[in-house]
């Protein structure tokens, strides 16, 4: 694949997308708030959607904003998240990285990459998706649908999410920067899985090289 399909690629992405149910995070930036966006996304690490749902639900539910969270113990902020993924390191994270939200920056959550890696639990792929989608600056968020899909197609052939990152920043047009990450995450999980990807239903079949696939269905 490359960018002489791009256009026809994205313009079949997005006329899928009105199959598949939006991914939480893109879901909760809807009301454009970035805390709630970074919240969401640090819970939702090695996590499924419904499950971040309900512990993201249940946290704001108590406490929603820099302030009221860094206040709570973290044991409450605990059971508050369970049964996300490694919540325990979780809890810990979102309520210094609440803190530090509140005390250094007055509430607000920075806009710039590199000051919100600084950020205890926040990685690149969580950083760029609050810079994207609660700041709507250019940005390439890449997850491991991302990366999985864009090497399975054959546009980018790269070793890990921060390789793919860069070489998505050198080739993919700006006009899907924002979009990628909304798209490949929905179709990842519905079509192009990591195991098993549903290639004969694909519509991107004939476009996609299939690098590493095992077993197609």
């Amino acid at each position: 694949m490359n960018n002489n399909v791009i256009h026809t690629v994205f313009s079949i992405l997005n006329e899928e997308m009105t199959c598949f149910k939006d991914p939480i995070v893109t879901r909760i930036a809807q009301d454009n708030d970035p805390f709630a966006i970074l919240i969401s996304t640090m819970l939702s690490l090695r996590t499924k959607d419904t499950t971040t749902e309900h512990a993201f639900n249940s946290l704001v539910s108590v406490a929603a904003t820099p302030y009221t969270i860094s206040r709570l113990p973290t044991a409450r902020l605990e059971e508050l998240i369970y049964p996300v993924g490694f919540y325990k390191t979780k809890a810990k994270n979102i309520r210094l990285t609440s803190s530090i939200i509140a005390d250094k920056y007055s509430g607000r959550v920075p806009d710039e990459i590199d000051e919100l890696i600084a950020l205890p639990g926040v990685g690149r792929k969580t950083a760029n998706l609050v810079v994207t989608l609660g700041f709507k600056k250019m940005g390439i968020c890449v997850d491991t649908h991302v990366h999985r899909i864009t090497n399975r197609w054959g546009y980018v052939r790269t070793k890990d999410p921060l390789g793919t990152e860069m070489r998505l920043r050198e080739i993919l047009p700006k006009k899907y920067w924002l979009q990628i990450n909304d798209l490949l995450v929905a179709y990842g999980q519905n079509i192009c899985r990591p195991i098993g990807p549903f290639c004969s239903r694909c519509r991107l079949a004939t476009y996609c090289e299939q690098m590493d696939v095992k077993k197609p269905r």
